[in-house]
């Protein structure tokens, strides 16, 4: 009864944190580029009452062990494809494919990540996130800039006044990939740092590699799907329950057993 009250309790805690990721996921439901979180979790160890037996004397082929409940043991992140919704604005870029923009974050030695495309132009003309940090790649646009344009390859183009060729706002815009984007570190703000278990940034070469897509006037909204997220918040809600009701029933046998003298 002891057992079964610590073993619980490991599963509304496992539960706990399950009810906070899901909290988590369904807040970002309209953050741009958001990539949901998932918890996995591991058994605990074993209490070994018998060990299994095979000689002369005896022929056991199972043993007898108790299990001690669940700890979560990753969160991890899925990196599948958001939905694509247009918006019309020529600025704005979505990435199919597992791609990350570079952004430079003051504070920050080496450049961040995001799959925030909601590109802005800030007061010198430079291309910007909402927080202002600037994206790698494209040089500041020139004054007095009209009907600026975002290539399929992450050139950025413009026109002049006076005039017929669109000028070109200097590199296209730095897109990398990870061996393992799971690996990447978040530090809020829809951005990621590279980490050893990420694998090194290589940047995307669009003349060799199709992996990747740019998408022009499109934006990639959050992968959280709402009705599953429902429907695993349901459960982690039974499951929390059925546990409390496992430390409910053990206090009532360990009630029954003090009561035997009475």
């Amino acid at each position: 009864m002891m057992r079964a009250l610590f073993t619980a309790s490991t599963g509304m805690g496992a539960q706990q944190l399950n009810m906070d990721t899901l909290a988590h996921n369904m807040s970002n439901v309209n953050t741009i580029g958001f990539k949901k979180q998932r918890v996995e979790f591991q058994d605990l160890l074993y209490q070994t009452i018998r060990r299994p037996a095979a000689d002369e004397n005896r022929n056991e082929p199972v043993g007898l062990a108790v299990g001690l409940g669940v700890r979560p043991a990753a969160i991890n992140t899925l990196f599948g494809q958001g939905n694509l919704q247009s918006t019309e604005n020529p600025l704005d870029v979505a990435i199919s494919g597992t791609g990350f923009f570079a952004v430079q974050v003051p504070g920050y030695e080496e450049p961040l990540y995001t799959r925030d495309g909601a590109i802005k132009v800030d007061a010198e003309r430079q291309l910007v996130t909402a927080d202002g940090y600037l994206y790698l790649g494209p040089e500041a646009l020139e004054e007095h800039y009209t009907d600026p344009r975002i290539a399929t390859d992450g050139t950025i183009s413009y026109m002049l006044p006076g005039e017929t060729e669109p000028t070109v706002a200097g590199e296209p815009l730095q897109i990398f990939k990870f061996s393992n984007p799971a690996g990447l570190q978040k530090v809020g703000k829809n951005l990621y740092q590279a980490t050893v278990n990420s694998g090194e940034a290589v940047q995307w070469e669009p003349d060799s590699d199709n992996s990747i897509a740019l998408h022009s006037e499109y934006l990639e909204m959050s992968n959280v799907q709402v009705v599953e997220e429902m429907v695993n918040l349901i459960t982690a809600q039974r499951a929390y329950e059925f546990n409390s009701k496992v430390i409910q029933s053990s206090d009532e046998m360990l009630q029954t057993a003090a009561n035997l003298r009475r």
